[in-house]
């Protein structure tokens, strides 16, 4: 009975949380909605791309292990300078975080982690909303590439020992373990003031 409740109560929240979202579109004209929509798509697959790159580089130059400490020291820098360049606030956020500063931060957060987590990835749209400071995008990440799994795949499979001690000793809280590919891992979050 239990699960039954909880399933109602999941798609209570889901329904609410989608109608919210094709109410805040209907204040937005098609214009300013398209322009926002594209200007998140673009930044995250940017931002994507970036990390990817400097991820795999890391990769080649030092293995896994390398790389997760590559991340630790400089994905929130790179971040940061496309934050700068593009105007913006960029946040990557999980129910399952490894950063302890990339956890769900409210409850549109977490509605849309529960609706993006139920959905096959080719039935998910990315969404804009309209907040009282400006705009924002939302883009769920998914494991694309087997590389991925290197350091959030399941340990002594994809994660050798050396790259989950590292993994450990520089994120003793990490969540972000455990992936096969394709699965939801996460979302772009990211916030536009209004202009």
């Amino acid at each position: 009975m239990n699960k039954n409740f909880a399933a109602v109560f999941v798609a209570l929240v889901v329904l609410i949380s989608c109608n919210s979202r094709s109410s805040q579109k209907e204040n937005i004209t098609p214009d300013v909605y398209s322009n926002y929509l594209q200007k998140g798509n673009d930044i995250s697959n940017l931002a994507q791309g970036v990390l990817l790159a400097n991820v795999g580089k890391a990769i080649q130059q030092g293995g896994a292990e390398h790389a997760v400490e590559f991340c630790n020291l400089k994905a929130s820098a790179i971040i940061d300078s496309l934050n700068r360049v593009n105007h913006c606030d960029i946040f990557r956020v999980s129910e399952k975080n490894r950063n302890p500063g990339n956890t769900l931060q409210n409850e549109t957060d977490r509605s849309l982690w529960a609706h993006y987590s139920t959905q096959a990835a080719d039935r998910v749209n990315d969404t804009l909303i309209q907040s009282s400071e400006g705009f924002v995008f939302y883009k769920p990440i998914r494991i694309a590439l087997p590389a991925c799994l290197k350091c959030h795949g399941t340990v002594g499979e994809e994660i050798d020992q050396l790259t989950n001690k590292k993994l450990h000793n520089l994120y003793p809280s990490d969540l972000a373990t455990g992936y096969k590919l394709n699965d939801f891992r996460g979302m772009w979050k990211i916030e536009f003031e209004a202009n």
